[in-house]
């Protein structure tokens, strides 16, 4: 804490990308607060939780491959500590994901993916549909081939995102359930924020982690805006029976008509199916058509689906950058971090994201797999043509 009484460190945004840089600030000795009206919520209450560095694999997106890679990582490590800190099982699972084609044109698709994983030096297995299905008997008679990946992971992100509430807790981060409407800046240097109640919260640095939202804090000059938009995606959770033997053992994902479809198995019985990709604004409304296209897809790749219970329909706003990868690091405003954009990566890079962040606030240095996401990359043009 400063003379003054104001923390090292304010992360605005109490998500899991807020919290878990608030807790490995607060572990390197800054003082840290949080602000935000609801800790632990946004979008990781809707997300499935893959850690799939190697099936999420997309042309042009090489760089952020090493990212999603180094994460992936550090995932064991991280949470077991954050486990042993809390006491919460965060539902991690090492159950690899099954990546499946259902003709022709999703095999040759499914078939390119396996060579450009192949060349980007990742491990993945070619099946055939015969063997995807003695791997998965709930798979549909019509899969015609498959990508075994044994290194893609999941976890629980809602669980994710209570253990992180609570190790800021135990690790001295204060918290503000406040909404940050502006950002203070003082002599050409941001120094805190002003929250919903006029409430001034002064801070050395502050760092904007506040996912789709971070675009429309209040007095960010145009220049320095991150320039991130909402993306939505609608999700169904059904549960699974309780029999013997598991309705699927792994994460089954598969693109349908064009539209990618996942299954998400988890331990605690619940099945997890998204996502669609919805550019629609700030709109979170579950819709019959959303709901609709999620179980038809499903359906096609495990018929069984439709005599499950449906237990939830939910949908929320992934924050979308540019380049699909994410901001972090300083601003070119002194004083003013980022930690957003992460879009559909924010679950599997929460690991190091909070080690970027921790570094750069004690170092000045983003570490090196993190130094090409700096928001510096993107010029003031593509930052004021964003919406706010």
């Amino acid at each position: 804490m400063s003379p003054t009484g104001t923390p090292d460190v304010l992360v605005v945004g109490g998500g899991i990308i807020g919290l878990v840089t608030a807790w490995r600030a607060a572990q390197r000795g800054l003082a840290t607060a949080v602000v935000d009206p609801e800790p632990g919520g946004g979008a990781a209450q809707v997300a499935a939780g893959m850690l799939a560095a190697v099936t999420e694999l997309h042309y042009g997106e090489e760089t952020l491959l090493g990212l999603n890679l180094a994460s992936a990582r550090r995932y064991p490590g991280f949470a077991a500590e954050l486990t042993e800190l809390t006491g919460h099982d965060l539902g991690y699972r090492r159950c690899g994901t099954l990546a499946v084609a259902l003709d022709a044109d999703d095999r040759a698709h499914l078939r390119e993916l396996h060579a450009l994983q192949q060349r980007s030096g990742l491990e993945s297995q070619w099946l055939s549909g015969r063997e995807c299905r003695r791997l998965e008997p709930m798979l549909a008679p019509g899969v015609r081939g498959g990508l075994r990946v044994d290194g893609d992971h999941q976890i629980d992100p809602r669980r994710l995102a209570a253990a992180l509430v609570t190790a800021c807790e135990r690790s001295g981060v204060t918290v503000h359930r406040a909404r940050a409407e502006r950002l203070l800046v003082t002599g050409g240097r941001a120094t805190g924020v002003v929250t919903a109640d006029g409430t001034e919260r002064g801070a050395g640095r502050v760092v904007l982690a506040a996912g789709s939202l971070s675009g429309r804090l209040e007095g960010v000059p145009a220049d320095v805006l991150p320039p991130v938009r909402p993306v939505k995606g609608q999700v169904v959770r059904l549960t699974m029976p309780d029999r013997p033997g598991p309705f699927l053992s792994r994460t089954v994902r598969a693109v349908v008509r064009g539209s990618h479809v996942y299954l998400v198995p988890r331990e605690s019985g619940e099945l997890v199916i998204g996502a669609t990709s919805e550019e629609m604004g700030w709109d979170t409304t579950v819709t019959a058509g959303g709901v609709y296209e999620l179980l038809r897809d499903a359906h096609e790749l495990v018929p069984g689906i439709t005599e499950l219970p449906l237990a939830e329909t939910r949908a929320g706003l992934r924050p979308g950058s540019p380049d699909n990868a994410p901001l972090l690091g300083p601003t070119g405003l002194e004083g003013l971090l980022l930690a957003t954009g992460h879009y559909r990566n924010g679950v599997l890079l929460t690991p190091v994201t909070g080690d970027a962040l921790a570094d750069v606030l004690t170092t000045g240095e983003l570490p090196p797999e993190a130094r090409p996401f700096t928001p510096l990359r993107f010029g003031a043009t593509v930052l004021t043509e964003q919406p706010a």
